[in-house]
């Protein structure tokens, strides 16, 4: 029987889970929105905030800290976010982290210090952290048919990079016409206006919250009196041990990949031969294009990775399609032009963001279907908060630090040699753990 296409996943869909589709992908969009506008505003930020110039020991400690003590906090509470998920259901617990980064986002754009700036980009991290676990549970368990749920589960995720799109499309429109918009602190800095968009998916999230339906599998548990009691330990159990573990680490390194190298890159541009001749509001517009071009390439591998999870059963060998050109790639498109000192290619910058985001919709589509209902939202947010946004994202930290002690003489050259090297070393420790991932039950039945 031929594989039914994405438009006949969609096509017989109720007016009431094309609601649930639409806000599902309102809230992917925008939390990798806030996920991403940091890439292009930490440096003008903290430029604003710090007497440091931009590559000195004191700026990249500070751009570290940025990326990673939000991602502890994510990484924590989220975890207590996701046993909040099994305990009083996806849609409620959905909602309120929503709503959570987007007041986080509004208090972040009138941020006067380095610390008031770290501390409202930690709660935008928590919010995004459990919006994305609470989503896939949700959608995982609003569609019964295998098939459907892949397809739906990878194409609504693929807006998490129209996200990615957005924020760099409204940075540059920022940069342009921020002039024309009303002052923040008596300035109009392009950077506080770029993150000030993220509170947008609040509105449509208000006006159709009354009718967004809970997750029947959960309300029918829950009413029988057969829902366990979430319990993060039980993941250390025999039975869950190897996925919680596994999961954890390959989550990891595919969050070390994106945070680790590819956000970096908005800084690592400027340094290219023919852009740092440029003005520097010149340079910043061609780092806002190329970081649409990267946003580019994760939509498509997004998009490809939905198209394929329903047509690769192994899923080893579905990821095994992006990490192998992602491990050709890195030393081509990061490491070479550090050596050589040329100019990052547009082509190669658009590779890179296919198959590195393409990993992130990979586990949003595999995860809901190793856990139980009960178990769910505690075990993906095991994986997408404490292996991804804690210990993935501490790669930023580890390529700024390093990048201090590597060789090319300028800023630019060491942190393309730091970013190329961690990304390198990341996709290859996730590379070799997936020969033990284990494969999810066949049948498509959530527990």
């Amino acid at each position: 029987m031929p594989k039914k296409t994405a438009r006949g996943h969609f096509s017989n869909l109720t007016s009431t889970q094309w609601l649930i589709c639409i806000v599902a992908c309102i809230g992917f969009a925008f939390d990798t929105y806030e996920l991403l506008v940091l890439t292009l505003t930490v440096q003008p930020a903290l430029s604003e905030f710090l007497a440091a110039p931009p590559g000195s020991p004191e700026f990249n400690h500070w751009v570290g800290m940025l990326f990673y003590i939000p991602a502890i906090a994510g990484g924590i509470i989220g975890l207590l976010g996701g046993n909040l998920i099994d305990l009083l259901g996806r849609r409620r617990i959905l909602l309120w982290s929503i709503l959570l980064f987007c007041v986080s986002a509004l208090a972040t754009t009138y941020s006067t210090s380095a610390l008031q700036l770290l501390i409202y980009r930690s709660t935008t991290f928590v919010g995004v952290s459990v919006e994305f676990v609470a989503a896939t549970a949700w959608l995982a368990e609003l569609f019964t048919d295998q098939e459907q749920r892949e397809a739906i589960l990878g194409y609504t995720q693929a807006f998490s990079s129209t996200g990615g799109i957005l924020m760099s499309g409204a940075n540059y429109l920022n940069l342009a016409f921020g002039n024309l918009l009303p002052a923040i602190h008596g300035r109009h800095e392009a950077w506080r206006y770029t993150i000030m968009w993220g509170i947008l998916p609040a509105i449509p999230l208000l006006l159709v919250r009354p009718f967004l339906p809970e997750s029947p599998i959960w309300l029918q548990k829950k009413a029988a009196g057969t829902l366990k009691r979430p319990s993060i330990m039980e993941l250390f159990q025999p039975k869950f041990r190897r996925t919680a573990l596994l999961t954890c680490l390959m989550m990891a390194c595919a969050y070390a990949v994106s945070f680790g190298m590819l956000q970096h890159f908005a800084r690592i541009i400027p340094g290219g031969p023919e852009i740092r001749v440029l003005s520097h509001l010149e340079q910043q517009k061609t780092v806002s294009a190329l970081q649409a071009v990267q946003e580019y390439g994760g939509l498509v591998g997004r998009l490809l990775m939905a198209f394929l999870a329903v047509r690769i059963l192994s899923r080893r060998r579905l990821l095994h399609t992006f990490q192998i050109p992602g491990l050709i790639l890195i030393p081509l498109v990061v490491l070479l032009p550090g050596v050589r000192d040329v100019d990052m290619s547009s082509w190669g910058i658009f590779a890179l963001g296919l198959v590195s985001v393409a990993q992130f919709t990979f586990w949003g589509n595999y995860l809901p279907r190793v856990y139980p209902t009960y178990l769910r939202g505690t075990g993906e947010s095991f994986a997408a908060n404490v292996g991804g946004r804690m210990f993935g994202t501490s790669a930023a930290l580890v390529t700024t630090s390093i990048a201090n002690f590597m060789p090319g003489g300028t800023p630019s050259r060491q942190l393309a040699y730091a970013a190329g090297t961690v990304g390198l070393a990341a996709l290859t420790i996730g590379f070799i753990a997936s020969f033990w991932l284990p494969e999810p039950p066949q049948d498509g039945v959530l527990g």
